[in-house]
């Protein structure tokens, strides 16, 4: 059910009702209409379009919702339904021939070759066998309308119209509603109340009031009447039709679980006290984000089918093309799906406003979705393992989050998904999009037995609608791409043994450091969009590269990055160490050519394949640290066009590894910026010295031993 505001009018005017007469007060409660009301709802005499057609469901024979269950129960629906066949064959036919009909006017289009020219009319059509068709296919247009890249322009308009301009049922039967689920007069909880619905959707309509017990102007939500009713015949029809569908086209998806799914939420989302206690919940968790609002919900004033909440005054962050305030919904998402678990399943443009005050507000909590942590931290582990490049990986996490099944040929599987993945990761991660992604992915699920999960759908929908507000007015936008860099965050700071895990087989591959994916998460993550960074018109630091090494070094000094440090520190303790060695084999080569016969360096200072892969790891962190680019830099890099050879290298080259590693200009913006840093981290960066030798000791130690006795 949607709420939204007036766009870009004052609120309606709250008109002081006169003491109502007995023994029905109600009745005089709506005076004329409300003017301010028309920017959000065209309020008239229009009849409700699925009352019209679909009014047999409410005459005598058919199902009460008294009868149905309150919760989503497909053997108690099903029980009710199998008693009523008459009224299931009805609907059915009703359903079939309003889709039917639209198709074969399609059919003639192309055949008369004028489908172009009866696009919008036929996407009209649609929008309006949708409305009359009820609710349950209302719901359905809203979860595809925010999708500006896969909808014809026609149709995104007409089906747009769905999420906030359905016509009002009737205010005398909203008032009654009321009246029955409080147990009192409207005028002992109202002091005001608008005349007429500020806004209408699919399951139930807006007032805006102002309580009695306290003054607060609030928003009250009522459901339409028979709405449970007609939304569970339409679910008993679609769920038998899912089955067919599955067994004749040998679907490995299990459409009939995804359809329970969606249902068992949209039964939540009918009752009302369910989504003000998500309301709560949502608000405990993200109403204090910065630029975030969450509206207060009145739990006294709640029941089944009334809700009462904080009115919010906005507009659709759709139409108000506000950037900032989609990065601000990017973190907030992620931090719904990935950190919490608890994410709004429904955040299509009428649930997202902007308010009068430049803030983000959520509404309409009836569709929340819960996102376990082993699955959080598989989508985490997938999206890392798809910028990488690791499709093998990939194809692991895919079983994980239960796309695909425990038998499948993994290494068939690694193949495939490189051939489809490949070229949209080689346009780099700030360039992926949902589409990138499902290009051939089509053949290849249906090959492998690729199967959609029931909890997956309300992810992606949770992501896509995003980027489709975003896309509508930055067609550049990739949801993915701004996610990225949090996602490289999270892996970097969380303590979650399942991610350290994960982040040290991304960095170790083989036993060899990949130093590549390390500088690529620290680059991503200094990217990401942290709360406080989240703020409106702020100024860039002037000096980025000093900003960018501030960050950094605050980053590995906090106990977030306590993992990172020791993973930095162990690799510059084997650079150091190496570096060690390549001095002692320079000095050794040096004085054992002055000698008479002399021979080549000695074998115990040598450098191996592992001394040359240290020595590269340890120049480029250093790189890394300092933030300076080595293409700026025209020497070349240890281990690279034959600075260091296998067994050694000459003096002169070594002199100019040595050279590169301590020299002192390049990294002095490291040594500058200390002062700035923070009390407690400069406390952690007085012990790196002590701990870094202890393990340049530990291993020199493990050298000498090696050498010794092996």
């Amino acid at each position: 059910m949607l709420l939204l505001q007036p766009r870009a009018v004052p609120a309606p005017a709250l008109r002081e009702r006169p003491p109502p007469p007995r023994p029905r007060p109600r009745r005089r409660l709506a005076p004329p209409p409300l003017a301010a009301a028309s920017g959000s709802i065209a309020v008239n005499s229009d009849e409700d379009a699925f009352t019209r057609c679909s009014g047999y469901l409410f005459e005598e024979g058919a199902a009460t919702e008294s009868e149905l269950p309150s919760t989503y129960d497909l053997p108690g629906i099903a029980a009710v339904y199998r008693r009523r066949p008459l009224l299931v064959l009805r609907r059915s036919l009703q359903i079939g021939t309003s889709f039917g009909r639209w198709f074969a006017l399609r059919y003639l289009d192309r055949v008369n070759e004028r489908a172009d020219d009866m696009f919008e009319l036929r996407a009209a059509q649609l929008r309006r066998i949708l409305l009359e068709l009820g609710p349950a296919f209302v719901k359905i247009a809203q979860a595809v309308s925010s999708r500006p890249d896969i909808i014809p322009p026609a149709y995104l308009d007409e089906l747009s119209l769905l999420q906030d301009r359905i016509a009002p049922f009737s205010t005398d039967a909203a008032f009654n509603i009321i009246e029955k689920e409080l147990g009192l007069p409207l005028d002992m909880i109202f002091s005001e109340i608008s005349p007429e619905p500020v806004a209408a959707a699919s399951l139930g309509q807006v007032y805006q009031a102002k309580l009695r017990s306290n003054g607060k102007v609030v928003a009250v939500k009522v459901q339409r009447p028979g709405v449970q009713a007609a939304i569970s015949l339409d679910i008993y029809i679609l769920r038998f039709l899912a089955s067919l569908a599955r067994k004749a086209a040998k679907l490995n998806t299990d459409l009939p679980a995804v359809l329970d799914e969606w249902a068992s939420s949209l039964f939540r989302e009918m009752d009302y006290r369910e989504e003000a206690r998500n309301g709560l919940k949502f608000r405990e968790l993200f109403g204090k984000f910065r630029d975030v609002s969450v509206p207060e919900m009145y739990m006294e004033q709640t029941r089944r089918r009334v809700l009462v909440m904080e009115w919010i005054e906005g507009e659709k962050l759709s139409e108000v093309r506000d950037q900032y305030l989609v990065e601000v919904g990017v973190y907030c998402s992620l931090s719904q799906l990935l950190e919490y678990g608890f994410y709004h399943a429904d955040p299509h443009p009428g649930n997202l406003l902007r308010t009068v005050d430049g803030k983000l507000a959520y509404l309409d909590f009836g569709m929340m979705g819960e996102f376990r942590q082993e699955l959080r931290d598989g989508f985490i582990e997938a999206c890392l393992h798809l910028v990488n490049r690791d499709f093998d990986a990939l194809a692991k996490d895919f079983i994980t989050l239960g796309l695909l099944p425990p038998t499948a040929q993994k290494g068939e599987v690694t193949k495939a998904l490189t051939g489809v993945f490949e070229n949209a990761v080689n346009r780099g991660v700030q360039n992926i999009s949902f589409g990138d992604l499902s290009g051939n992915l089509g053949r290849t699920m249906y090959k492998f037995k690729f199967q959609i999960p029931s909890y997956f759908s309300l992810v992606i929908r949770s992501l896509a609608v995003l980027e489709g507000i975003a896309i509508s007015f930055n067609p550049n936008y990739k949801v993915l791409g701004s996610s990225y860099p949090w996602i490289a965050r999270k892996v970097l700071t969380d303590n979650s043994p399942k991610l350290r895990s994960t982040l040290q087989a991304l960095l170790y591959k083989d036993g060899t450091f990949q130093i590549d994916r390390l500088e690529s998460l620290l680059s991503e993550s200094l990217r990401a969009r942290t709360e406080q960074s989240l703020v409106r018109n702020q100024q860039e630091d002037v000096d980025s590269a000093r900003y960018a090494i501030k960050q950094v070094l605050s980053f590995t000094l906090t106990d977030q990055g306590a993992f990172v440090k020791d993973l930095l520190l162990q690799e510059i303790a084997k650079g150091i160490d190496a570096l060690g060695v390549a001095t002692l084999s320079s000095a050794t080569s040096a004085a054992a050519s002055r000698l008479p016969f002399a021979g080549g360096p000695s074998p115990l200072t040598s450098l191996d394949d592992e001394d040359v892969t240290n020595l590269r790891n340890l120049y480029r962190l250093l790189l890394l640290l300092s933030k300076v680019s080595q293409k700026e830099n025209s020497s070349p890099i240890p281990g690279n066009n034959s600075a260091i050879e296998k067994e050694g290298g000459s003096t002169d080259e070594l002199s100019l590894v040595l050279y590169e590693i301590t020299s002192l200009p390049e990294f002095l913006p490291v040594i500058s910026i200390i002062p700035e840093l923070p009390l407690e981290s400069q406390q952690q960066l007085l012990l790196l010295p002590t701990d870094l030798a202890s393990r340049i000791l530990s291993r020199a130690v493990a050298r000498t031993i090696r050498r010794m006795f092996i």
